[in-house]
């Protein structure tokens, strides 16, 4: 059995009772690193030497302090596009490939003061664009329950990490289903929470109306401990809510009678595979085991979400990337004569197929002439999928449908096919566009690959997603299963 089985809840006691060290938990995580990454490819780089250092302190400490910090020892991995000072983050684009930060996110500075260990930094789609982790610029990483399929993406090398057992839990990114969906992929649990909720400071932007920091973990009850650790409002983002951090924890009480539920037929319609509708059924019957009710409801602009957000996200994408210039930092062309050849150069090398593809395509909807007829046309429909959503919650408390269409595809399978790979997120698109949090947690199989349930709440209401998320763990063994590597 690896420490990394138990929950943060139980280390912490150990750790409390000195039965088990920092230093134990970090060599727990090198060690599965040494064993299983060479497969499974989750990690950009490791911290070794600082990591082990700190654990040698936080050793130290134990003895001398009666509170430890929430996420005391913890070791965790990084999303790749979150800053982290003096440890190369590159967003997985060979554009920032000798980027050393001088600072770190406000997110890493939270779990700094939740006393968590960061362990290194994990692979992902160049600059969070992608369903697969097969656009990383520097390797793909693999799904450790099938090493032939896609972890899923951006956050692939987040969810895959967490899966093979490397590290208990890591961050990743969801701007369009980054979190949800890879975690799906990889039967563990990853929450977007409200947009708002926790900080971008520090997050390199891809599309900074959609973007949001949050938790992959093996459970429920540790995904809490962590948002509960990095959420709250900053002074340094203006996009961060100035709303209270309630104690998530408390949620978890197991109750959810008399629960209303709303099932989108949307979500259950074309294009969702049998497995997928199967799981989420059976999964609805469990949850009314438990005294909640469901009722199939509509979420009549969801079938236009794909095409919003895409016009959105590469619109934002192409003015938040304009930034990369080979002027101020990152790569630079050695091929140029002018500034203009400059620019063009280490653009066309830096940067993969599927960001310029996005680039051109937001640049497009921006120009002057096709504006109005894209970009301000898709922030009208995001609106109204937005009202949608409102007016499901005003007699529900949650919605409930597949996280996925289906399960983890093989590797190369859609790379040729930008559009197909896009359908990937058509489930988790929508709650992005409304800014409203939700989970995915493991809800069964299909030809041995995980599939996710996805529970969608109010704006700010994650207590009530983490209520019903842990009530339906509790009440299955799905959680329970792990990839053999």
């Amino acid at each position: 059995m690896s420490l990394f089985d138990h929950k943060i809840s139980e280390l912490k006691e150990l750790l409390h009772k000195k039965e088990l060290s920092v230093s134990d938990l970090v060599d727990e995580s090198y060690k599965r690193i040494n064993e299983v990454d060479g497969k499974v490819q989750a990690f950009l780089a490791l911290d070794e030497e600082k990591a082990r250092a700190y654990a040698k302190e936080l050793d130290e400490a134990v003895g001398e302090k009666d509170e430890l910090g929430l996420l005391f020892g913890m070791p965790i991995g990084v999303k790749d596009n979150i800053v982290t000072k003096d440890l190369r983050t590159t967003a997985s684009s060979k554009i920032l490939q000798n980027f050393d930060p001088i600072y770190d996110a406000t997110v890493v500075n939270r779990l700094r003061e939740a006393e968590a260990v960061t362990i290194g930094k994990l692979n992902m789609d160049e600059f969070a664009m992608g369903s697969s982790t097969e656009n990383s610029g520097y390797k793909a990483t693999k799904n450790p329950w099938n090493l032939n399929t896609v972890p899923g993406g951006s956050s692939g090398g987040s969810a895959a990490s967490v899966a093979a057992g490397e590290v208990p839990f890591s961050l990743g990114s969801d701007t369009g289903g980054s979190i949800r969906q890879p975690a799906s992929f990889c039967g563990v649990v990853g929450l977007k929470p409200t947009y708002g909720r926790v900080s971008r400071y520090g997050l390199i932007a891809f599309a900074s109306s959609l973007d949001q920091i949050g938790p992959i973990t093996r459970n429920v009850e540790d995904n809490a401990y962590v948002l509960q650790a990095i959420a709250g409002v900053d002074q340094m983002d203006a996009t961060s809510a100035n709303v209270d951090v309630p104690d998530f924890l408390s949620s978890l009480t197991g109750d959810i009678k008399g629960l209303k539920i709303a099932v989108p037929k949307e979500y259950l319609g074309e294009g969702v595979g049998e497995e997928a509708k199967e799981s989420v059924l059976k999964s609805l019957k469990v949850l009314e085991g438990l005294g909640a009710s469901w009722e199939e409801v509509s979420l009549p602009h969801s079938k236009y979400a794909l095409a919003t957000y895409y016009l959105l996200s590469s619109s934002e994408a192409s003015a938040n990337l304009a930034r990369f210039d080979g002027i101020r930092y990152g790569y630079r062309t050695d091929n140029a004569d002018n500034l203009i050849d400059l620019y063009k150069n280490t653009r066309s090398e830096g940067f993969g197929d599927e960001v310029k593809r996005r680039i051109m395509l937001g640049t497009f909807a921006l120009s002057s002439g096709y504006y109005d007829a894209y970009y301000k046309k898709a922030q009208k429909v995001r609106t109204l999928i937005k009202k949608d959503f409102e007016d499901v919650f005003e007699k529900y408390d949650v919605i409930v449908g597949p996280t996925t269409p289906t399960p983890a595809f093989n590797i190369g399978e859609k790379t040729s096919d930008p559009l197909t790979m896009y359908a990937n997120d058509i489930l988790t698109i929508p709650v992005n566009l409304a800014g409203v949090p939700g989970i995915s947690v493991p809800c069964g199989f299909a030809n041995g690959l995980p599939l996710g349930l996805q529970i969608i709440g109010k704006h700010f209401d994650e207590g009530t997603v983490y209520r019903v998320a842990h009530a339906f763990e509790q009440a299955t063994d799905h959680h329970k299963a792990k990839p053999e590597l």
